[in-house]
């Protein structure tokens, strides 16, 4: 006798109860907040979750370590500041974005998603610590909004199990603590040496940019990344079917209008009409040619061609090959293996007071063990948004002896002047009052 297969009811059931499992089950903190936003998308499908405690973001789906200053985590902790003022974050319930302000509303359709749902989390004398932020493109059902409800109460009871309770009192004599505070303050005057992590990326120096010489479709790529080219070597050809019609109608035209031309040339000696033409219709030779001359430079230019010795830089062929480009657009670069450099986005949060010449130390994420040392070259004024959607500063330095291979990416790790220990360690709480403060 066959089993019974399980109903959707009874899956769902099964899945909750593993959710409250894993929950209950998270070793610290850390573990905790990235469970909550991430191990309950399979049965909910939504796009994203935020957890919020005390007004700040603390864990995001699908990302390791919160940006503070990302767009995303600023809307998120404005738009639940917001519903904190309307009283609404106290009760689990699908947010309606009418509430907003018109900047929250405009921000929610283009970071988040249409249906978003809040869910509190409560202390024991219901009073609201936190909350998470949960968003996708269908709207709730009611059965889905009940089980939320019944993982918010298991989310809350699972984070205060996890707060210390009893704070911990030190039991010196007062001569002791009097020594050991002394002794610390004496070690917050200890100058120490500044620095900060950065993601980099090895990158060519001085390489030849190959870029779109027409606007057209690519046929095929005929290297490979990384693979060494000489100069004149044929790298990619574009498709030729319409530049090479209309490299021949060009041809025929010119015929037809040089035919023309000699035909009237010889009716000149007895046709007045026929003389008086003959200026026109050299002008319309010219022309002719000129479109020929064009039709075949473009068909020219449907091989392109390096330009110089070197290794063929990109990411893969086959996004490329079939895809529409313009006159222009960035294809590779031809670079010397030989010749490269460090480049470094380093986070705003982490700018610290950085100069030409400064110290850099680079260590590769597949070889985490060895240090490749590098000097800083150039550092961007104006902070840009990184792949990471971060706002980071653009760092370029060179490296001090053998470079590592192109395209390989790691940790830099860069050294700025010598400072006071306490405004090492109190930097970013120093900087985070002054944001909030206001002075």
């Amino acid at each position: 006798m066959s089993a019974r297969l399980p109903d959707p009811a009874e899956r769902v059931f099964a899945q909750l109860l593993a959710l409250q499992s894993q929950t209950r089950a998270a070793a610290d903190i850390d573990s905790l907040a990235y469970s909550l936003v991430n191990d309950a998308q399979p049965l909910f499908g939504y796009r994203h979750a935020a957890l919020l405690i005390a007004g700040r973001t603390r864990a995001v789906t699908g990302i390791s370590q919160v940006e503070p200053h990302a767009p995303f985590v600023a809307f998120v902790e404005r738009a639940a500041s917001e519903l904190l003022t309307q009283g609404v974050p106290t009760q689990a319930q699908q947010v309606d974005t009418a509430r907003l302000s018109e900047e929250t509303r405009a921000d929610c359709q283009s970071l988040s998603a249409s249906a978003v749902f809040w869910l509190p989390l409560l202390d024991r004398q219901q009073a609201l610590f936190g909350g998470l932020w949960i968003a996708r493109e269908q709207p709730w059902s009611d059965a889905e909004k009940a089980l939320l409800a019944q993982l918010g109460d298991c989310y809350s009871h699972a984070w205060l199990a996890l707060q210390p309770r009893k704070p911990w009192r030190l039991r010196w004599p007062r001569r002791k603590i009097l020594a050991v505070l002394v002794v610390a303050s004496l070690l917050l005057f200890l100058p120490v040496r500044q620095s900060v992590l950065a993601p980099a990326e090895v990158v060519p120096l001085n390489g030849r940019v190959v870029t779109a010489p027409l606007d057209g479709v690519i046929a095929e790529f005929l290297v490979k990344p990384n693979q060494p080219v000489r100069s004149g070597e044929t790298l990619l050809r574009f498709d030729a079917t319409s530049l090479r019609a209309q490299a021949d109608v060009a041809e025929r035209s010119l015929d037809v209008a040089d035919a023309e031309l000699k035909s009237n040339a010889q009716r000149a000696f007895s046709d007045t009409d026929a003389k008086a033409r003959l200026d026109l219709l050299a002008a319309r030779v010219e022309q002719k040619r000129a479109e020929r001359d064009y039709a075949r430079e473009l068909l020219a230019r449907s091989e392109v061609r390096a330009e110089r010795d070197g290794i063929a830089v990109f990411a893969d062929a086959e996004r490329w090959t079939g895809k529409p480009v313009k006159t222009g657009e960035r294809l590779m670069d031809i670079a010397d293996p030989q010749q490269a450099e460090l480049r470094i986005e380093l986070a705003v949060a982490d700018a610290i007071d950085l100069g030409p010449g400064a110290e850099v130390a680079l260590f590769l994420d597949s070889d985490p063990l060895n240090r490749h040392a590098a000097r800083l070259e150039r550092l961007a004024y104006e902070a840009q948004t990184s792949a990471a959607g971060q706002l980071a500063y653009r760092l370029d330095a060179s490296f001090l002896a053998t470079p590592p291979r192109i395209g390989l990416r790691g940790t830099a790790k860069l050294f700025g002047q010598r400072v006071p220990l306490a405004l090492y360690l109190l930097r970013r709480p120093l900087a985070a009052l002054r944001q909030g403060l206001g002075l």
